[in-house]
């Protein structure tokens, strides 16, 4: 037998998964605000206690692993040739590796996009542009400007290959942190993301966890192996596809609406469901994240309401007494608020509802009409989610709230939306133990072990109607 800890040390909440292998199933999860400004060991102290206590008693667990999104979570800045091509690619490495992208630049840059990284305290760079044997001038330039400013961020250069001797070389003359990697766009519209995607990870692991003041806790666990969004989007992918015997559940949607950010999955094919359609752009991966560092339910409460345009305001169904902005200013001064009422209940589902029906938006691929001497046909920018089966919802918001659906609704098609390719009528679930983070940690040591577990604790949600 064994017993493994998972922990999750999210940007509101330290949430701990405790396993047992014989019985394959979990034995208790707790939580506890996480405590990064201060001392991070006493969150997860806190929550461990919380978790004998529903145990009976303290566990000598055989591994304790975690993820990490705290202190703002992995934040990189991507920076590209061309907005639709290569910056695009550079963004979707960078939100593969379970980054927030918080910066993106294209072309050549600026002394302020050089002092925009700064102020943003990036923890990496990716420096890309151009295909193999393609415009090398602009990557070189934008070397330059970053060894000038004696960047000490660490970068990766995922550009065309043909620049590699003379990147590493003013990298080297300016003492600059580099790491050379295959380019993330080798050939026009063909995306390359594994070589950029494992170098991230290695540098999270080796310089991040220190920076953010989580090294401490590894005295008292195995190690941190992912940021929080990969070990997420590792479930996410064991759910869909399956493990060996064991079947996934087929394609699917996954929202995460956390305190600072709001994350949309998506496991399907990019291949097009019709047949009067034509794929256009850069190509889609089966398993896609993208992140809105904009809206959540905390930390971003005022881009919940910046998000929306004058008319959506008037739309909402809030009470003739309620300040809308005064309720969100009130949560982005206060992350730690848990609701204790039917009203502070009402203005989370509110927010809730922004969130999923925002990432979605962003998310999701369009259609755009084009007629032609045979009649109307159709480019599709972006991946085709209207036959998903299932969308899963995992947060506070949609845990804590009696009727979750009223929230994940938001991310099927509508009338009003026509051109967005969004789910049409899918099954619900809800992760209502917080289990899928940790489910992605498990699944590098027992990939089947933890998709019974997902497929176990995903609970169904009854659709109603008001």
């Amino acid at each position: 037998m064994s017993r493994y800890l998972m922990i999750d040390f999210g940007s509101t909440f330290t949430k701990l998964t405790a396993v047992d292998t014989d019985k394959e199933d979990i034995i208790a999860t707790a939580s506890h605000f996480t405590t990064v400004a201060t001392d991070i060991t006493i969150g997860y102290e806190n929550a461990l206690k919380s978790l004998f206590e529903k145990t009976g008693g303290p566990i000598k667990f055989d591994r304790i692993i975690a993820c990490s999104s705290a202190a703002g979570g992995l934040k990189m800045a991507a920076i590209g040739l061309v907005d639709e091509l290569t910056v695009e690619a550079a963004k979707r490495v960078c939100l593969g590796a379970g980054a927030k992208v918080d910066l993106a630049f294209s072309h050549h840059l600026t002394k302020k996009n050089i002092q925009d990284i700064i102020d943003k305290k990036i923890d990496i760079i990716l420096l890309s542009g151009g295909t193999d044997g393609g415009n090398s001038e602009c990557v070189l330039y934008n070397e330059n400007m970053l060894a000038q400013s004696h960047m000490e961020a660490p970068i990766v250069y995922a550009g065309n290959k043909d620049c590699q001797d003379e990147i590493m070389e003013i990298a080297d003359k300016a003492g600059l942190h580099e790491y050379i990697c295959e380019n993330v766009m080798p050939k026009l519209n063909v995306l390359n993301i594994p070589s950029a995607r494992e170098k991230i990870r290695e540098i999270f692991l080796k310089n991040i966890i220190e920076a953010k003041g989580i090294k401490k806790i590894e005295k008292e666990i195995d190690k941190v192996i992912f940021p929080t969004p990969e070990a997420v989007l590792k479930a996410s992918e064991l759910l869909s596809k399956g493990y060996m015997h064991e079947s996934g559940l087929g394609e699917l949607v996954l929202v995460d609406i956390g305190g600072a950010t709001t994350d949309m999955y998506s496991m399907c094919s990019a291949s097009a469901k019709r047949s009067d359609v034509i794929i256009k752009g850069l190509e889609e991966p089966y398993a896609k994240r993208t992140v809105e560092g904009d809206i959540g339910m905390r930390y971003s409460a005022l881009g919940v309401l910046n998000s929306l345009t004058k008319e959506e305001i008037r739309t909402i169904n809030l009470d003739e007494n309620v300040d809308l902005e005064k309720e969100l200013i009130y949560r982005h001064e206060h992350v730690d608020n848990i609701p204790s009422n039917e009203h502070e209940l009402h203005i989370d589902r509110i927010m809730g509802q922004i969130c999923v029906d925002k990432a979605m938006e962003r998310h999701v691929g369009k259609m755009e009409e084009l007629y032609t001497p045979m009649g109307m046909v159709y480019n599709q920018y972006g991946k085709d989610l209207s036959k998903i089966r299932y969308v899963i919802g995992t947060g506070g918001v949609l845990v804590r709230n009696a009727d979750p659906y009223q929230i994940l609704k938001k991310v099927e098609y509508t009338m009003k939306k026509p051109m967005e390719l969004r789910p049409d009528c899918p099954d619900y679930l809800l992760d209502a133990d917080y289990i899928l983070a940790a489910m992605g940690l498990l699944s590098e040591i027992d990939p089947l072990l933890a998709l019974r577990i997902m497929k176990k604790h995903l609970k169904p949600i009854e659709k109603t109607t008001k």
